[in-house]
């Protein structure tokens, strides 16, 4: 168990990273999104989301581990819980990333903290990022982490949540195999929940492929753009529910929200069920 180090040690580790923003990385991302946006241009704003696509995790093949991670260690603290998941983030947009641009990250660990829930000892690792590119701070994000246990063999399924009403905008999404493997591409994922179906129904236990967390909240972000195009988003947060397979469709929703300038956003899992909730504030 995790409790055999002190987790707390990587509380202030930090790392750095720089990417460019290719042009044809940017275009990718909007074929996946499936939109028909006209190729980008050197100078031009990127959508928000796009972000999560760039420093991509590069481990030599010979250091990943059977899950297709990186094993464990390095910059984050060497969880041994199996499952790594993402819980949510808060994002701050300062201004605009550009494409053709280099960007630098800076990544520093906030939080390191172990809980006991239902699901059986949980570690929540928080890390904030800024994001830089040349008129200084674009991005500071904080990134939410969590660590699980695998569940029992015999382990009773999770009780059916109840169903999401429809949102004043909605748009259904069908997560094949393709939608995933771009996604993963696109993000050098190594993951193999997202795309390697024997091992996630047999070894992971799952019913399908998981849908990549970031791909469903980059869907939610897109819906914003495609309700309010030019919408000059300010702030976004979301956090993750339950899982969403690849075994059926499902929406993603929104609407305005509680004051002006601010929208809610969610998606549903397979069941009809909230699997990510949003709120996005715009200048």
């Amino acid at each position: 168990m995790s409790a055999a180090v002190d987790l707390s040690q990587w509380v202030g580790r930090s790392e750095e990273r720089s990417d460019w923003i290719n042009p044809n990385h940017v275009a990718a991302l909007s074929a996946t999104l499936d939109r028909d946006d006209a190729f980008p241009q050197a100078g031009e704003a990127v959508a928000p989301g796009l972000h999560w696509t760039l420093f991509p995790p590069l481990a030599r093949q010979s250091e990943l581990g059977p899950d297709g991670h990186a094993k464990k260690g390095g910059f984050l603290p060497p969880v041994t819980l199996p499952r790594r998941m993402w819980a949510g983030g808060r994002l701050q947009f300062h201004q605009p990333l550009k494409v053709g641009e280099k960007v630098a990250r800076r990544s520093v660990i906030e939080r390191v903290e172990e809980k006991h829930g239902k699901s059986g000892h949980l570690v929540f690792v928080t890390v904030r990022h800024i994001l830089s590119a040349a008129n200084g701070p674009a991005i500071e994000e904080e990134h939410d982490i969590v660590y699980r246990e695998a569940p029992a063999a015999d382990a009773p399924p999770p009780p059916p949540a109840e169903k999401a009403a429809a949102g004043p905008w909605c748009r259904q999404i069908v997560p094949d195999d393709v939608l995933l493997f771009r996604y993963s591409a696109l993000t050098f994922n190594g993951h193999r929940i997202h795309y390697d179906r024997r091992y996630v129904t047999g070894v992971e236990g799952y019913p399908g492929l998981i849908v990549h967390g970031p791909l469903i909240a980059t869907l939610l972000l897109d819906l914003l753009r495609r309700q309010l195009p030019g919408a000059d988003l300010a702030r976004f947060a979301f956090k993750v529910l339950r899982p969403t397979f690849d075994i059926s469709p499902f929406n993603v929703d929104g609407g305005p929200g509680d004051a002006p300038g601010h929208y809610r956003l969610w998606s549903t899992d397979n069941q009809g069920a909230k699997s990510m909730e949003a709120e996005a504030w715009l200048r």
